[in-house]
């Protein structure tokens, strides 16, 4: 491996999962042979960037002192990328022989890809689809689903595809991308930056593109949790977001009315009915949260 002259940058991040980050390492290690670099920020609550130094000196290993969420973390990165090419990739994601390889042909064939994602499968159950693809945000809903979730592997055709967004989890990118459209968004903290990203990349005038021949197995919200209170405040809040940033005129107003008036109130009865007091009390919170803080920063504590 050539880090001084990578043809592709990895950026990912690490907070409290050391074990899940020297797994994706070693899957590196293993099975790309492309000349690429690996840049790993820690936003761990206790530093584990000696660790992880020590164990692997290839890697470019970053401190990052303070948790300022996940895509202020993946801009720390990227401005340590070497490559034209730069990929985010989750931590808890392992990478099957030469994967990447067909992300780059998919990429450099035309002038007009922004960027483009792999079919992700789960880890734990490997013929599990997670991602094929995503639909378009609903316009006051904001909401989508991604394409082939919870089916087998065989029921999908292998068609690479325009998308409108692509995935975080594993989202490989120009680096001409960033400096047309900016940065990631980091007033979101967690969830949905990259759909606003992606959604900044189009209006630039940039294809989305999903392809199959390529594919990472990912260990769903490893680090987060399936349902937990972070990820109810954040998704709920976000949606919230979302709007104010991209809607316009009355598409807005309904929008940001609707989740504020009836998504929010709807989520936190859900969660009540279930038993699940700490959901729903972050749900509540959301609204609130966005109701103060509009667009300014605002943390889950």
């Amino acid at each position: 491996m050539k880090s001084y002259n990578p043809e592709l940058s990895i950026v990912t991040i690490n907070y409290n999962g050391y074990a899940d980050t020297c797994d994706l390492i070693e899957s590196l290690k293993e099975n790309e042979t492309l000349p690429y670099e690996l840049i790993v920020v820690d936003n761990s609550i206790q530093s584990e960037t000696q660790k992880i130094k020590e164990k692997y000196p290839h890697v470019n290993c970053i401190r990052s002192d303070k948790n300022e969420g996940f895509a202020a973390a993946c801009n720390l990165g990227i401005r340590e990328a070497k490559a034209d090419l730069i990929m985010l990739l989750n931590n808890d994601a392992l990478v099957p022989k030469n994967s990447f390889i067909h992300l780059i042909e998919r990429i450099n064939s035309d002038s007009s890809i922004g960027a483009v994602s792999p079919k992700i499968l789960s880890y734990e159950k490997p013929h599990i689809i997670q991602f094929a693809g995503y639909t378009e945000l609903s316009t006051y809903t904001i909401r989508n689903e991604a394409i082939g979730s919870n089916k087998l592997e065989t029921d999908i055709e292998d068609i690479a595809s325009l998308i409108p967004y692509c995935h975080g989890a594993c989202l490989l990118f120009k680096r001409e991308v960033v400096e047309k459209c900016g940065y990631l968004p980091e007033l979101y903290f967690l969830y949905y930056e990259e759909m606003d990203w992606c959604f900044s990349m189009r209006k630039g005038g940039y294809q989305l593109y999903y392809e199959p021949k390529s594919r990472v197995y990912h260990k769903e919200s490893s680090t987060v949790g399936l349902d937990s209170p972070l990820k109810v405040f954040y998704t709920t809040r976000n949606r919230m977001l979302f709007a104010q940033r991209n809607r316009f005129g009355i598409t807005k107003f309904i929008s940001i009315a609707y989740l504020l008036t009836i998504a929010t109130p709807r989520t936190f009865l859900l969660y009540l009915l279930k038993g699940k007091m700490p959901q729903a009390i972050a749900a509540i919170r959301a609204g609130f949260a966005f109701i103060r803080y509009g667009q300014k920063p605002n943390r889950y504590e």
